[in-house]
C-alpha cells in the first residue's frame, strides 16, 4: 500500500499562491483513520490551530473506532466523525460506506495528518476538496528542529501551505495536547483524588503499565517507585491502572482505574504531576494539561515526547534514576514558581522541603 500510494499527494502544494484560491475556508477534513488514544489526543494541536486560523469553520474527522467522541466532546467546531469499523472485514459494508461518505460532502480543505499513512493519504485524495494538505513538505525539517514531532509536524505542514497560497506565517507557539476538560470534569475529578488520598498533601500519579517493548520491568518500577517515596515525603503517590488491571508495583500505592478516559484524564489533572512510559495514558495526561515526565527506553522522544505545561521526556537508556527523580523535582519547582508569579499561591516552596 505504501508503494502503491506514494505518489499520491505528490503535487498538492499551489506553485500559484493567488491565483484563484478560495481562502474563506468553512468546511475542512481531517484525516486520521486510526484508533489508538495517544494518536487521537495528538491530532488536538492541529484542531486548536485550524480553528485559531478559521473560528467560524467546521471539521469532520475521518478516524477508526468510537475514541474521538470523547476526545473532542467539547471541541464546538468539530461537526462530524466519520468513524471507519476497527475490524474493517467483520463489517464490510460498514467500511464501504464509510469511504462513500467523505466522497458526499465538499470540503474547502483537506488535511492528511500522517504523509506516510496509506489510508490517509487515500482518503485525501479521494475527498472533494479545492485545497488539499498531504503533509511531508520538503524543508521544514530544517527550519523547525522539532518538525518531527507527531502531534507538531501536521501544525507546521498547515502552516506552510497556508503561507504557500497567500496567507501571512503563522509563527505562534504550537498549541498543546488538549482535552478541553470543562470546570465540571475538573471538579469531580478533585472529588475522585479527596475520597483516594489526603488532599492537605500535594499528590503525584503514577502509569507503571505500557505495551511490549516500551513497558518497564517491575525491579526498575519497585526501585523508581521507592524513590519517590523516600525523595517526596510529602506528597501522595496515586497509581492510575490501565484495564488490564495490572501493576508493576503490585498495587501498593491507591490506584485509580476508570472506562471514562475524560474521567482518568480529571483525576490526573488534580495530581500536581504525571510520571509514566510511552504510551496513551501518558498522552491523556499530557492532554489534561497536567505536568508530565514521560519516560523513554524505546520509542523516540523527540517523535512522541510530551511538551508544553513544563512536560518533558527523559531517555531511560542514557540516564539514571537519581536524573529522572532531578527531573521530576526541577518540573515541580518550575511549576510551583510560575503558581507563584501568577498570584496562585502564597510563596514559592521548594518540593524538597
Amino acid at each position: 500500500m505504501i508503494r502503491l500510494t506514494k505518489n499520491v499527494g505528490s503535487a498538492s502544494y499551489i506553485k500559484n499562491p493567488n491565483a484563484g484560491v478560495n481562502k474563506d475556508i468553512k468546511r475542512v477534513l481531517i484525516s486520521r483513520p486510526n484508533g489508538r488514544l495517544g494518536n487521537i489526543l495528538l491530532i488536538t494541536p492541529l484542531i486548536q490551530d485550524v480553528v485559531a486560523t478559521f473560528p467560524n469553520c467546521k471539521i469532520d474527522l475521518f478516524v477508526k473506532g468510537g475514541l474521538a467522541e470523547v476526545v473532542f466532546k467539547n471541541y464546538p467546531n468539530v461537526d462530524r466523525i466519520i468513524q471507519l469499523p476497527r475490524k474493517p472485514f467483520n463489517e464490510l459494508l460498514k467500511y464501504i460506506n464509510t469511504w462513500i461518505k467523505i466522497k458526499k460532502k465538499r470540503y474547502d480543505l483537506v488535511i492528511n495528518v500522517v504523509p506516510h499513512s496509506s489510508s490517509g493519504r487515500l482518503s485525501a485524495q479521494f475527498a472533494r476538496a479545492g485545497l488539499k494538505i498531504f503533509g511531508g513538505a520538503e524543508g521544514l525539517s530544517d527550519k523547525y528542529p522539532d518538525y518531527n514531532h507527531i502531534a507538531k509536524h501536521p501544525v507546521y505542514d498547515f502552516r506552510n501551505f497556508l503561507t504557500q497560497i497567500g496567507f501571512e506565517e503563522n509563527t505562534a507557539p504550537i498549541p498543546p495536547l488538549d482535552l478541553k476538560l470543562s470546570a465540571q470534569e475538573l471538579e469531580h475529578g478533585n472529588e475522585v483524588l479527596k475520597n483516594l488520598v489526603d488532599t492537605n498533601k500535594k499528590t503525584l500519579s503514577i502509569f507503571t503499565f505500557a505495551t511490549g517493548a516500551k513497558c518497564y520491568s517491575e525491579d526498575a518500577w519497585e526501585l523508581f517507585y521507592n524513590q519517590l517515596l523516600e525523595q517526596f515525603p510529602n506528597h501522595n503517590i496515586v497509581e492510575i491502572l490501565p484495564k488490564e488491571n495490572v501493576s508493576q508495583i503490585d498495587f501498593k500505592a491507591p490506584t485509580f482505574y476508570s472506562n471514562d478516559v475524560r474521567e482518568i484524564a480529571a483525576v490526573i489533572a488534580s495530581t500536581e504531576a504525571f510520571i509514566g512510559a510511552d504510551s496513551g495514558i501518558m498522552h491523556l495526561a499530557s492532554a489534561s494539561l497536567t505536568p508530565t515526565i514521560g519516560l523513554f527506553g524505546f520509542t523516540n522522544p523527540e517523535t512522541f515526547g510530551p511538551y508544553a505545561n513544563y512536560s518533558t521526556a527523559v531517555d531511560t537508556r542514557t540516564t539514571s534514576v537519581e536524573q529522572w527523580l532531578a527531573t521530576t523535582r526541577n518540573i515541580l519547582d518550575k511549576a510551583r514558581q510560575t503558581a507563584y508569579a501568577l498570584g496562585l499561591i502564597p510563596q514559592i516552596k521548594s518540593v524538597k522541603n
